[in-house]
């Protein structure tokens, strides 16, 4: 306990106030880093688990919880498998010059076998998404088998151990209550329109008054809020340790390996020894400005970017792995899993990140940019959305556009943070984050968009929308887009006139769900030295400080938790493999 550490530009050492001593150190608690924990202890090995912020679940827990993993036991079971060739060939469409040959054979071939792996030996489990498309209809792609979702989670199970688990964005709940994606949120969207769901959502919504009275937070738990509950308990049943409030400082290397790593917590310096690995799963870089001003062409053109991620993630693991020879990934063409965001104000004077992915694509919204024009097909993918928009803002300008509809669209479906009926809108209203116009040209001024271009665009528009066509983006014509639309209206599921006013905008921007230039690394997630190209010998990166395995691109929900969690899975498992050949060796070494 007498130890200190010199830090560049101190006059004054530290001292370090505590030790503790692991097999394996994982340093983030997301996905990556508590799939890789849970893995290497039950392989028996040590594990401390040391988390920047207060709480553990990272960008993880306030996410959809989706995982892309083809031909799952649960598609198996369900006659659904499919062979390796297929999602290869359609990866090959996607990523083009960036596809990796050896990174997603492993992928495809170890993202079952982890799955299986963690509902055999966990409380992790899952659902499989059977209708939920690809993002692209090209050769390879496929409707349905290839997504699946952590199952809901009871909450109470983590017994006192639930202040541990970082809660969902406000803004995606309902008064803190989770809503999961499917046939939760068709119960409460057609609540006062079907007996059953009026029933279903009632029943959740008085229970969770009842969590908020006993417990101050809802234990009815969804998406990636209840994959982060599953594996914690998971973490706690089988006695990893956790520490949260440490952030990383430096990694700890001597004789070209990693042992171990320094952290500042609220009591001072703390030392962490690992004997056989640290894992790197800090969450990339969404809220590191320096970095997204080098890496995001959009931030250094002057717009600024505004991500939904944890915002304890500033890629302190991009910055430890670099200072003892790791490279990042600087040759991606995008560096971030982009998705438009609003800014919504809240009551403590901060601004939340609400990330545009549901109602895009219903039936009755359109994208306008100031000029007053569409500029996009808005039921596409959320990437593809952000990369329309920086497409047609013109040169000098901020990236910004506001989505569009009617009265009858708001009450239905919501916007943005804004829920639809019976909830009030009015809070919105007041703390400027929903626009409204009597007329179309009042919302148009009340925006600062093109009035007289606005009017006409609408008005085009909803010549066709009446017809459920829309001949200038042709929305509605794929499966994903009808899969994001609404499956009763009809004749387009995803086309509808904005007719009834008032009307109502919100604005959006460019923003991310995380980012995928990470640290380049072998198929067992070993971080590799930029100037030999070998591992860095007991390094480890998974989660968003692995570099994305897609390449920079997105070819459908679910690409970062499923990697994430594969290769979390897999670093584990070679770590224990080295940790066994280590204690043999020992062990004969002993007799001899």
């Amino acid at each position: 306990m007498n130890a200190t550490i010199q830090y560049p530009f101190q006059t004054t050492p530290l001292p370090i106030r505590k030790s503790y001593d692991c097999d394996v150190l994982v340093i983030g608690s997301g996905a990556g880093g508590l799939s890789s924990a849970v893995t290497a202890a039950q392989q028996g090995l040590k594990v401390i688990v040391a988390e920047k912020a207060s709480v553990f679940g990272g960008t993880t827990a306030v996410s959809g919880g989706w995982l892309w993993i083809p031909n799952t036991p649960h598609a198996q079971r369900e006659g659904q498998g499919e062979s390796i060739e297929a999602p290869k060939k359609y990866l090959k469409n996607i990523l083009g010059e960036q596809y990796d040959e050896q990174k997603i054979h492993t992928y495809l071939t170890q993202a079952p076998e982890m799955v299986d792996f963690f509902e055999t030996h966990t409380h992790v489990k899952f659902n499989i998404g059977g209708a939920v498309p690809d993002f692209f209809h090209v050769s390879g792609s496929r409707v349905g088998w290839r997504s699946i979702v952590a199952a809901p989670y009871d909450g109470r199970h983590l017994g006192n151990q639930l202040h541990l688990l970082r809660p969902a964005i406000p803004e995606t709940t309902l008064w803190g209550m989770g809503i999961a994606s499917g046939a939760d949120m068709k119960h409460f969207i057609n609540t006062f329109r079907a007996a059953s769901s009026f029933v279903y959502a009632t029943k959740r919504v008085l229970r969770h008054f009842v969590d908020l009275l006993l417990r101050k937070r809802s234990t009815q738990i969804v998406n990636g809020n209840a994959l982060v509950a599953r594996l914690l308990k998971s973490a706690l049943d089988k006695e990893v340790k956790l520490l949260a409030n440490h952030a990383m400082t430096e990694l700890l290397h001597e004789n070209g390996k990693v042992i171990g790593a320094l952290f500042k917590t609220p009591a001072g310096l703390v030392k962490i020894n690992a004997t056989y690995g640290v894992i790197l799963a800090t969450g990339g870089f969404p809220h590191d400005e320096e970095r997204k001003q080098a890496l995001f062409q959009h931030v250094a053109e002057g717009t600024p970017h505004h991500s939904a991620a944890a915002e304890t993630n500033t890629g302190d693991g991009l910055k430890a792995a670099e200072t003892i020879g790791a490279a990042v990934d600087q040759n991606l063409p995008w560096a971030g899993a982009w998705a438009p965001v609003s800014l919504m104000p809240r009551l403590d004077g901060t601004l939340g990140r609400f990330p545009h992915l549901v109602e895009r694509g219903k039936p009755g919204l359109i994208a306008v940019l100031e000029n007053g024009r569409r500029f996009t097909n808005e039921g596409e993918s959320y990437p593809a959305f952000v990369k329309d928009l920086f497409k047609h803002t013109p040169k000098g300008q901020q990236a910004h556009c506001w989505l569009i509809c009617d009265h009858k669209f708001i009450r239905r479906y919501g916007l943005g943070a804004v829920k639809p009926f019976p909830i009030s809108m009015q809070s919105w209203l007041d703390n400027g984050y929903l626009k409204s116009g009597k007329t179309l040209q009042d919302l148009a001024i009340a925006c600062g968009i093109d009035a007289l271009q606005f009017q006409k665009t609408v008005q085009s528009y909803n010549q066709f929308a009446t017809k459920g066509q829309d001949p200038e983006f042709q929305r509605g014509t794929t499966p994903y887009q009808k899969a994001q639309g609404d499956a009763q209206h009809q004749p387009n599921p995803c086309i509808a006139p904005i007719e009834h006013g008032p009307f109502y905008a919100v604005e959006v921007m460019p923003g991310s769900l995380g980012t995928f230039a990470g640290l380049i690394t072998d198929k067992y997630a070993n971080v590799l030295n930029k100037q030999t190209g070998l591992p860095i010998q007991g390094l480890y990166a998974a989660g968003n400080d692995l570099n994305s395995i897609m390449g920079g691109q997105y070819p459908s929900g679910g690409i970062t938790l499923g990697p994430a969690m594969t290769f979390g899975y897999i670093a584990a498992k070679h770590i224990a493999h080295q940790a066994n050949a280590h204690r043999h060796s020992a062990a004969f070494s002993e007799q001899f």
